[in-house]
């Protein structure tokens, strides 16, 4: 029989799973950029695949630990179906938080980079913002009505395409926000930008529950 799984556990799952998402998503934009030639749509792509094939092994990974969530807007939106205990969110949302901005240290500790750093990189205006919120709301619909077993690969998949269909490159994820600000690089964001892209996440996510609940049971479930 399956040894159950710890509440301790769950939280370490989501701090490191989220730590390991962050280095792959910073760890690739450097590299990227290292490698690119200056050319932003070829170190785009290259940042998009890692993040893919990443996102997707993360996820299968960590899933059976902690729902592999990686991200507060989903956690909370899992806890407003009642499927995660609020007690459990209150713990989620600071490991993620933490993980992210351990993510980007480890980050610069495999590229000999300084440690710490803040980002100068400001992302704002409209069309970003409301980008940021479709990327959220599109996520999780994947992730509420995808199959169970094809949820990892449908998930990685939209995050890659929504790093290209939207205009702020689909952080969709407040973690990937505050980790992303510790990193004055390619996949960076200036803290001054961070508040309203967090924001939009969650007001998507909100949106996503809705569209949701107005599509009904998906014939999958």
């Amino acid at each position: 029989m399956k040894a159950p799984v710890s509440n301790a556990q769950r939280l370490f799952g989501e701090l490191l799973g989220t730590a390991l998402l962050l280095a792959v998503v910073i760890g690739s934009g450097l590299m990227a950029e290292r490698l690119s030639g200056g050319n932003v749509a070829v170190a785009l792509l290259a940042n998009t695949l890692a993040t893919v094939g990443g996102l997707y092994i993360l996820i299968e990974v960590f899933g059976p630990v902690s729902g592999a969530h990686f991200n507060p807007a989903v956690s909370l939106a899992m806890a407003l179906r009642g499927e995660l205990p609020w007690t459990r969110l209150a713990g989620y949302v600071p490991a993620q938080l933490l993980g992210a901005a351990l993510g980007a240290v480890l980050a610069h500790a495999m590229f000999d980079l300084p440690l710490l750093q803040v980002s100068a990189k400001l992302r704002t205006g409209t069309g970003q913002w409301i980008a940021e919120a479709v990327a959220t709301a599109g996520l999780l619909l994947v992730i509420l009505r995808a199959p169970q077993a094809r949820v990892a690969a449908m998930v990685a998949a939209y995050i890659g395409a929504a790093y290209w269909f939207t205009a702020s490159t689909s952080f969709a994820n407040p973690a990937a926000v505050f980790g992303r600000m510790f990193s004055d690089s390619f996949a960076g964001i200036a803290p001054a930008s961070a508040p309203a892209f967090m924001l939009a996440e969650v007001l998507g996510a909100g949106l996503g529950l809705l569209l949701h609940r107005a599509l009904g049971r998906p014939a999958c479930a």
